[in-house]
């Protein structure tokens, strides 16, 4: 049993109590602990990520119960890849929140901040489904935190709209694990995919009411259509940074959604078939033509950006809901690029503003480059990895019967989300520069005008960090999605799974 898989859990859980009780009051000891923590993930993650390469999944079982009796995280190639994903993303927040001074302009942020990084880590390494509830929980009560860091009323207001539309997510989680529960008598997950299987004629339909419950649920974490709409007014008034670390929270959604209708609710059980898939797909392509109308028509950079996250994962989604192994992959490798694509287009956006301030004039030539790097990342424009992680998409529909309405809408909503971004990139980096240009007055969410600074050299690297890792991801194309292939033969044999959780299973 490998011992170093419960660590990205307990380590980022005990540096935010000791920064929490022992550290409130000194700022520079939380970023030392913070930078420490999340530099000792990326070696954590990088190792497990190494150990799972031979194709071995790796449980760990808490006070050495088997399960399903006990509770177990499991370390395969997928929960491996999203450790890396994470760790990676988050040095570049916590950096850039130190550099830009976020972090100092309310309370808790490191501590918060690291609790974020345990409920994440937890809910990819969990095997057990009550768990990623719980999960789910820690990362609802910590992105609040996080969400409201540094106050203001709209701030709280949007945070108020963000908490209950999540615990309305978690009444109806645990609805189905009641149901779930009732109709499979466990809720280890490995163990419920062999009941899913044996599940009798006449309880077919409450196992289809669990799994659908399930799926808003996680529609919810994944800000899918219907129920996208509380993303773009939660991530437009969150701090910056948070936002960047947010892009993070909807790839536990569509994580959670690859982990279930995979091994739980995968094609193989005759009682589902591909009823869960057939609902992903055009979900998917809804929230990616309401993001990119987003993108084309927001008047302000975070909203735009965060209608950007809402198109990025809808196209997510549709890649997903194509429901075969090739297009897993493709979404594998899409799921990377998004993630660091959102995160520096938020960063990006916070130097823009910082740079502003209440006086006009245009942000510097390095701002400007690194927002057109953003850009086009989010847009999925070449030579960035987004354009290969669409192709990639695109090819995987090819024998797909909505082959014609998937190319149409990613091919349309991509130019979309260049329009929408060559406007706003020209209202702040060129028109500053007319001298008839009247004031847009740069306020904050409270109306009170923003002071401009110099940008300090901290957080212009930090913001460049996630433009950084998708020229490697760019670079390195070939051996990423070869591993990410490998990654999603293995999600699409969920035996091995079930057996090295719960061990060998007799035939018949």
């Amino acid at each position: 049993m490998n011992n170093w898989i419960i660590a990205p859990v307990v380590m980022p859980a005990i540096v935010a109590a000791v920064m929490a009780m022992a550290m409130r009051h000194d700022l520079v000891l939380q970023r030392v602990f913070s930078v420490a923590m999340t530099v000792a993930l990326i070696a954590i993650a990088g190792g497990l990520y190494i150990s799972t390469l031979d194709g071995t999944i790796h449980v760990y079982r808490l006070g050495d119960w088997p399960a399903p009796f006990g509770i177990v995280l499991v370390l395969d190639r997928l929960a491996a890849t999203m450790l890396v994903l994470t760790s990676l993303l988050a040095i570049g927040v916590v950096l850039y929140a130190m550099g830009s001074g976020w972090d100092g302009r309310g309370w808790h942020f490191h501590a918060l901040f690291a609790f974020q990084l345990m409920g994440v880590n937890g809910a990819f390494l969990t095997g057990d489904a009550f768990n990623l509830f719980v999960f789910f929980e820690v990362l609802l009560i910590a992105s609040y935190g996080l969400m409201i860091h540094a106050g203001g009323g709209v701030r709280l207001r949007a945070g108020l709209q963000y908490v209950v539309m999540n615990l309305a997510g978690s009444t109806l989680f645990l609805f189905a694990m009641g149901t779930l529960y009732a109709v499979t008598g466990t809720l280890n997950m490995a163990d419920m995919a062999l009941g899913v299987r044996e599940v009798p004629a006449g309880n077919q339909a409450l196992l289809l009411v669990g799994g659908a419950l399930l799926l808003i649920v996680f529609g919810i974490k994944a800000a899918a259509f219907p129920v996208q709409f509380w993303l773009p007014g939660t991530y437009r008034n969150a701090p910056m940074p948070v936002a960047a670390l947010f892009a993070i929270l909807t790839k536990v959604g569509a994580y959670s959604i690859i982990r279930m209708y995979t091994l739980v609710f995968g094609t193989g059980s005759p009682a589902i078939g591909d009823f869960f898939i057939g609902l992903i797909l055009p979900a998917g392509l809804a929230t990616l033509i309401i993001g990119a109308i987003g993108v084309l028509g927001a008047k302000q950079p975070p909203r735009q950006a965060a209608f950007a996250v809402l198109a990025s994962m809808g196209t997510l989604l549709t890649a997903i809901g194509l429901g075969t192994e090739q297009a897993t992959a493709a979404a594998l490798f899409y799921l990377l690029h998004s993630t660091f694509a959102a995160a520096a287009l938020f960063l990006v956006v916070d130097l823009i503003l910082a740079s502003q301030g209440p006086t006009v004039r245009a942000p510097g030539g390095f701002v400007a480059s690194l927002f057109f790097a953003a850009a086009i990342a989010s847009a999925g424009m070449p030579p960035l990895s987004g354009f290969l992680g669409k192709l990639l998409i695109l090819d995987a529909s090819r024998d797909a019967a909505w082959m014609p309405t998937i190319w149409a809408i990613i091919l349309i909503t991509s130019l979309l989300v260049i329009v929408g971004f060559t406007l706003r990139g020209s209202r702040y980096f060129w028109k500053p520069l007319d001298p008839h240009f009247a004031n847009p007055k740069n306020l904050d969410l409270d109306g009170n005008p923003i002071p401009a600074h110099p940008l300090r050299p901290l957080a212009l690297t930090a913001a460049g960090i996630p433009l950084a890792m998708m020229v490697l991801l760019t670079l390195a194309a070939g051996p990423v999605l070869q591993a990410m292939e490998d990654t999603a033969a293995q999600i699409w044999d969920p035996d091995r799974y079930i057996e090295a959780v719960l061990g060998p299973q007799e035939e018949g």
